[in-house]
């Protein structure tokens, strides 16, 4: 049987990053089901287009971290944009996020989400909110009131998540969700400021592959085992198998959805616990350009396929347009691309997004998982299974591996900080 110290789960960004952070000194492997390291962060070159798995746009809190990765992107143009947010509501373009520009909507629902808001937030006064809504939807009405819950923010969130919202915990979103009170939408109105997590994002010229390589450039490839996959994990023994051998480790880290490893570990668990949505992303190539300075528009109307669209084009100004659209589905819901493909198109000429273009490339793929329901059964239910497999040296880390909402930085922070847990000093 063979052995290591460390048997990292998924090349994914979260298990390069933990492989790099071992770095060299360590007896580790990586062991990937796919053929190609990357995990959602792959990209594709076809007929001059440059497409990711979906609409990977880099922002960084941590400089040291963005410049570690661009050391080892030799050669390669990494452009730093302001992103502009739209949201087409209503035949109009809408800056984002809805609620904090209620007053670029026409003036009667202006008024009515004015209205709502202000009562919203008088009731909140009067009464101090609970510690815990019961719900993301719940939390919703009661932030921003019925008027601007019902024209953007359940509707969106709906196609997004494809699930009813009232399931959701109220900070199924984290730090990624665009709050705003009363006085930022008042203020809002002449002193537009519009920031969010990512108002900047970074992209290179290649795609986001070249972020992945260069994490995989501080791992050796032997290191490396594509093609194999997970199927078993003894606790007790400390033992993986997998669909070449078995193999002995001290500690394990995994970036599997986190079911995936419940079961392979054999753990008694409430599976039901644990629910998400599966996104079909198109990539689509079209013979010349569309709108300019625009990188997301979101489409909170229910008649529209799609919940968000993405110009690849406008981040280098390529002469082609060049979108990825992303339709949320339930995580059992039958897909044919081919079929919603043509449902697009119709939509993103509805929408004045294409006019006379001609497609000439098109490329999809279904990420499934791709937004984990974070609910308080999952949260209760992660924390108490990850605490059995700590104490057995497995480590679940990542968006699917932690059931929750993150950055790709995110993880690379995760796994650095896990490492670093291993050598800090027993007090």
């Amino acid at each position: 049987m063979d052995g290591v110290d460390n048997l990292i789960i998924g090349a994914g960004i979260s298990g390069l990053a933990t492989a790099a952070a071992l770095g060299e000194g360590q007896n580790y492997l990586l062991v990937e089901t796919d053929l190609e390291i990357g995990g959602y962060c792959k990209t594709i070159h076809r007929h001059g287009f440059t497409w990711d798995y979906s609409g990977h746009f880099f922002h960084f809190k941590h400089p040291e971290i963005e410049a570690w990765l661009r050391a080892r992107m030799h050669g390669q143009e990494i452009r730093t944009v302001t992103k502009r947010s739209f949201i087409s509501y209503g035949g109009r373009m809408i800056d984002f996020p809805f609620q904090k520009n209620i007053h670029q909507l026409p003036q009667d629902e202006f008024i009515e989400c004015l209205h709502d808001l202000f009562f919203a937030w008088t009731n909140l006064s009067a009464q101090p909110p609970p510690s815990k809504y019961a719900s993301f939807q719940i939390m919703l009405y009661a932030r921003y009131g019925r008027a601007i819950a019902e024209k953007f923010l359940i509707p969106y969130n709906e196609k997004l998540y494809a699930c009813d919202l009232g399931t959701l915990d109220q900070d199924a979103m984290g730090r990624f969700f665009p709050h705003a009170d009363l006085l930022d939408v008042i203020r809002n109105m002449r002193a537009p400021d519009n920031r969010s997590y990512n108002s900047t994002f970074t992209y290179p010229r290649g795609g986001a592959i070249e972020y992945v390589k260069a994490l995989a450039s501080a791992v050796p490839p032997d290191r490396i085992a594509c093609g194999e996959t997970l199927l078993s994990i003894d606790l007790a023994a400390r033992v993986a198998r997998t669909s070449r051998r078995e193999l002995r480790y001290e500690r394990l880290v995994s970036s599997a959805p986190f079911p995936v490893l419940a079961r392979a570990a054999n753990l008694d668990h409430a599976a039901g616990a644990f629910t998400w949505n599966k996104v079909l992303v198109l990539n689509l190539g079209f013979d010349r350009k569309g709108a300019r300075g625009v990188h997301w528009i979101y489409y909170p109307n229910r008649e529209r396929i799609f919940y968000r669209i993405g110009y690849y084009d406008n981040i280098f100004d390529t002469d082609r347009l060049s979108l990825y659209v992303e339709i949320g589905l339930p995580s059992d819901a039958p897909v044919d691309a081919d079929a919603l493909r043509g449902r697009v198109l119709e939509d993103l000429r509805a929408e004045g997004v294409i006019s006379d273009h001609q497609l000439v490339a098109h490329h999809s793929v279904v990420m499934n998982p791709a937004y984990v329901h974070i609910t308080q059964a999952s949260m209760a239910e992660h924390a108490r299974l990850a605490d059995v497999l700590s104490g057995h040296g497995v480590f679940s880390i990542g968006r699917y591996g932690g059931w929750t909402y993150c950055s790709i930085e995110d993880n690379i922070v995760e796994a650095r900080t896990l490492v670093r847990t291993w050598s800090a000093p027993h007090r």
